[in-house]
């Protein structure tokens, strides 16, 4: 499924992204130097034209442009502190392919957001990049918005004894110039946000997840804590391969970092954990379980507007849920009246379906979009509740959806005659503030 921004930039990021053209490939050639966190590089952009398009404009935040070429032509550009525009010597026609080549360099820093700072971060000894929902721009020109999704060729030369992770698969690792070089090829596509890359004195184990190839890459000094709190990580995977259809990605990679991170972050084929999230206690294996779950909610289907938040966590939240019950813990039931009493308590003036962008992140969109799940299969039943779930994440791999395409895929799921009392609720949990009943069988 191919897809493209639709009705226009984001409401919830306004002046982010651009519904003008689609990217299909980023070849970022990189350069980064840690002490002095110091970045260049060169990005090679390729697109279809959506419209006529006299100027290109692209997300670009605190990174200083030095040479912009259109299909091999010199080309204007100016900048603004978040967005480069670009100036081809003709314009692009509808419909026309497009390469934009970028020079770039500077010192990358996160951008202030609604949600605090994102994208691009310093560690002690290293980086991450923590870029939902708009922060890829602090360290590549694209156009930022999820559904604009694309191919990414990442090639990057950094420090000798550091390690780098990045999207997809690896494809070499070698010394280059007393520093090292590496390249990775992300296949699938993948959505601005979920591109990453990762830096800093790690040691790596590989790992089978039930078939899937897996790699744990952690500081040397924690290692015993992390394999032990991600012992499980191969039995997650069997689980969600069964519920949820093949895993959609080459691999899987872990990333702990040194340093204490807030709360763990996906990215497209790994997930990023701080070392506190590794106690050894497995206090944090509910997260660990929800990090992958993304893999298929979100990343690989992926939301076609922030809107549609709740298609990402809401699935994620429930997938933990599924994971307690599986491994012995308390039941996804138990879960659910636990945290519908949780709901109980709170106020009941948040419409998850569309929160608004200073609440997209906020607890009740997570935990009342899982129970939104819940209510669905005690209708359903399980077989059809499950099937549905391969169906959604089969149809639309590698694609953007939203709260409307979920509510026709559920309404057909429910067969004859059962379509209305789908849809009666699901817009009951999703969009109405009030809360429903607790869903009975």
């Amino acid at each position: 499924m191919r897809s493209a921004i639709s009705g226009g930039v984001d409401p919830y990021l306004p002046g982010i992204g651009d519904d003008g053209y689609a990217v299909d490939q980023y070849t970022l050639d990189l350069d980064y130097r840690v002490a002095a966190n110091r970045l260049s590089g060169s990005a090679e952009i390729s697109a279809m034209a959506l419209r006529a398009l006299p100027r290109l404009r692209f997300d670009l935040s605190g990174l200083r442009v030095s040479r912009v070429r259109v299909n091999g032509l010199k080309a204007r550009h100016t900048q603004t502190p978040h967005h480069l525009t670009v100036t081809p010597a003709t314009p692009i026609a509808a419909g026309d392919r497009v390469t934009v080549q970028i020079d770039y360099a500077g010192s990358p820093r996160s951008r202030r957001s609604t949600w605090g700072p994102v994208g691009w971060e310093e560690l002690d000894d290293g980086v991450i990049v923590a870029a939902q929902p708009s922060g890829a721009s602090t360290w590549f020109p694209c156009n930022d918005h999820p559904s604009d999704k694309a191919h990414y060729d990442i090639r990057i030369v950094a420090d000798a004894g550091y390690t780098v992770v990045a999207n997809g698969r690896q494809v070499s690792s070698r010394p280059s110039g007393g520093r090292r070089a590496w390249h990775f090829v992300q296949e699938q596509p993948t959505s601005t946000y979920l591109a990453t890359v990762q830096i800093g004195r790690y040691t790596s184990t590989k790992v089978d997840l039930d078939g899937v190839a897996g790699h744990l890459v952690y500081p040397p000094a924690i290692a015993p804590r992390v394999k032990h709190d991600f012992r499980e990580l191969g039995a997650m995977m069997a689980l969600y391969r069964r519920l949820f259809g093949e895993y959609p990605f080459d691999g899987y990679t872990v990333v702990v970092t040194a340093d204490e991170l807030e709360i763990p972050l996906e990215a497209q084929g790994a997930a990023i954990f701080g070392a506190n999230h590794a106690a050894g206690d497995d206090a944090w294996n509910r997260l660990i379980a929800h990090e992958l779950a993304h893999q298929w909610f979100g990343n690989s289907v992926g939301v076609s507007a922030w809107e549609h938040i709740w298609l990402n966590e809401g699935f994620a939240c429930y997938s933990e849920w599924l994971w307690s019950e599986d491994r012995g813990g308390p039941t996804v039931e138990e879960c659910a009246r636990q945290h519908y009493g949780g709901l109980e308590e709170q106020p009941e003036d948040i419409v998850i379906g569309a929160p608004g962008a200073a609440d997209m992140f906020d607890d009740r969109v997570y935990k009342r979009g899982a129970l939104t799940l819940h209510a669905l299969r005690r209708l359903l039943g399980d077989d059809a509740f499950f099937a549905l779930l391969r169906d959604w994440c089969a149809d639309n791999r590698y694609g953007s959806v939203g709260t409307v395409d979920f509510l026709h895929a559920a309404s057909a799921a429910a067969g004859s005659g059962r379509g209305g009392a789908v849809r009666e609720l699901l817009e009951s949990w999703l969009f109405a503030t009030a809360l429903p009943a607790f869903p009975r069988g």
